[in-house]
């Protein structure tokens, strides 16, 4: 039987220096308990970590599931979730206390890293939206038909890169636009356009593609009118700039203006078709794909598969 009102929380750490990772958590701590909160708490040490705690806590009951991480911990939830039947689906519902390196998924619907007390408020209100996901359906090197779930996006090409990199400078340089601008600059001589073939709506794109995002959400900016609440998902496909079109291009994200660049091609649809080359670099939520996609691929879109809880 489901316990609604038990909370069971997945701490991922995202490391950090003299203890300050474990005294964010134990302001986290105080905090629940402050508002009388029942929950128990399991700290995970991978992915993998992730799915094993989870299904645990689904099978035991918790019909509030909490990750106290960033991007990377969510997708590995979602994913776990969306291997359980509806019914059991439907009787669990999750929420987020961003902690990771990378926390676009949480910073969408408003919840700050800086004020933990807050988002526990939030989330005790219980206002609960059914929400959309993603999901990217490929063959890997084996012949195997694969797939994966997203919440925020997917990148293509010379972003996934950068997304890559960013995760490692994240947590050298410690600022979300610092870390992304340094990728920005160590990429910038790498290559930056691949053979891609894609199919959207009624478009047939054959040519040298920079990179494209597929956001079921804001997409790290990439994809800023997108929501995970409207069975579409939003795609950018950026054709190769000249050098200085690349800064003015870090400029426009930095402002919350991507769109706008005139190598930025938007697309509103439910379905995208891809052939790519074999060594193009996907991320799902941040994360490079482990099993690359071999020959076409499809993204898809599910419509209000997963309880979310959402600021009050």
């Amino acid at each position: 039987m489901t316990n609604q009102h038990k909370w069971g929380i997945i701490y991922c750490p995202k490391g950090g220096i003299f203890g300050y990772a474990r005294k964010r958590w134990e302001h986290a701590e105080r905090c629940l308990k402050a508002r009388g909160i029942d929950y128990d708490m399991v700290q995970s040490e991978n992915s993998k970590s992730v799915v094993r705690l989870i299904r645990m806590m689904v099978h035991n009951g918790y019909g509030t599931i909490v990750i106290y991480g960033g991007d990377s911990a969510l997708n590995d939830a979602v994913n776990y979730l969306m291997q359980e039947s509806a019914e059991v689906r439907n009787q669990v519902v999750l929420g987020v206390i961003p902690n990771g390196i990378m926390n676009d998924f949480a910073r969408f619907w408003g919840y700050s890293q800086d004020d933990v007390e807050k988002n526990i408020g939030w989330l005790q209100k219980r206002r609960i939206r059914k929400i959309d996901l993603g999901c990217i359906h490929y063959k890997n090197r084996k012949g195997e038909n694969c797939h994966r779930h997203f919440l925020n996006c997917i990148n293509i090409g010379f972003v996934a890169s950068i997304m890559n990199l960013r995760r490692r400078t994240r947590s050298f340089f410690g600022s979300r636009s610092l870390s992304f601008i340094f990728s920005f600059i160590f990429l910038a001589f790498q290559r930056m356009d691949y053979n891609m073939h894609i199919r959207i709506n009624e478009d047939f794109i054959k040519r040298k593609i920079m990179t494209v995002c597929i956001g079921n959400a804001h997409g790290y900016g990439q994809t800023p009118n997108a929501v995970p609440y409207n069975g579409l998902l939003d795609a950018s496909v950026v054709y190769p700039p000249e050098m200085t079109q690349l800064f003015e291009g870090i400029y426009l994200f930095l402002r919350g203006k991507f769109l706008n660049h005139r190598s930025v091609h938007p697309y509103r649809t439910r379905n995208i078709e891809m052939h790519v080359e074999p060594s193009t670099m996907v991320s799902v939520d941040g994360r490079l794909l482990s099993n690359t996609p071999v020959g076409p691929f499809r993204v898809t879109v599910e419509k209000e598969v997963i309880n979310f809880l959402i600021p009050a």
